[in-house]
């Protein structure tokens, strides 16, 4: 039966820290979705006025409309910008992109629930392991994929597409889809790192939560006095 309790225990923290982690790349992602400020930094850091001849109202205007457009509580079912045309594979592109930001914004909301439960479940038995694979997971992901960025951001920015979609509509001609000039690489490369920073923070969250909790426990056990009431 301890055996039994013991591979339930493991295989419990096992799947609180896969969700814990998933939960934390959702949240990052939806995180740096809304962080607009974001892209409006880079407006003036890429001189994108300089670079595309758009005034920074129009750029902004254009890029709201682009990610109210991802955004599920905005509701928002076309997407038509103010001052760019666009080509039909740039519209279908951009369905697929959101469906993938709607996918994320409802697993952030779903994982969490589970993490939710499962941490009020685990954590008034003393069971911290999950805390801890979360925070592993968080830690190691960031450090993994941010050396392959910083490599060769540009083979890890194609290889990504390359997984997600498959077809070569991502590669926009701006002739036809001119939006594509107020979305540098460079802004992508910055959304990539705040998605790695916020998930790297996950890990010092839960790092520390885990050892808090550990020296703890590991406090009231050695103050817990034996049968002759000696502590």
């Amino acid at each position: 039966m301890g055996l039994r309790m013991g591979i339930r225990s493991r295989l419990g923290d096992l799947f609180l820290g896969l969700m814990g982690f998933l939960f934390f790349v959702c949240l990052s992602v939806v995180l740096v979705l809304n962080l607009r400020c974001i892209y409006y930094f880079d407006i003036d850091y890429l001189d994108l006025e300089a670079q595309t001849g758009y005034s920074e109202e129009l750029i902004r205007e254009n890029y709201d409309v682009l990610i109210d457009y991802n955004l599920l509580l905005k509701g928002v079912d076309k997407l038509e910008f103010p001052d760019f045309p666009m080509s039909d594979e740039a519209e279908i592109h951009f369905k697929e992109v959101k469906r993938i930001f709607v996918a994320i914004q409802i697993l952030f909301v779903v994982s969490g629930i589970v993490v939710l439960i499962l941490l009020c479940r685990k954590l008034p038995r003393r069971e911290y392991g999950g805390l801890k694979l979360i925070s592993l997971l968080t830690f190691a992901v960031p450090i993994v994929l941010g050396v392959c960025a910083m490599l060769d951001w540009e083979s890890f920015f194609v290889r990504f597409h390359e997984l997600f979609f498959q077809n070569d509509y991502w590669l926009f001609d701006p002739i036809t889809d001119p939006v594509i000039l107020i979305l540098p690489d460079t802004f992508f490369a910055h959304c990539a790192a705040a998605i790695l920073l916020f998930l790297f923070l996950g890990g010092i969250l839960t790092g520390g939560a885990y050892r808090l909790l550990r020296r703890k426990c590991l406090k009231s056990e050695k103050n817990v006095p034996d049968s002759n009431g000696i502590v």
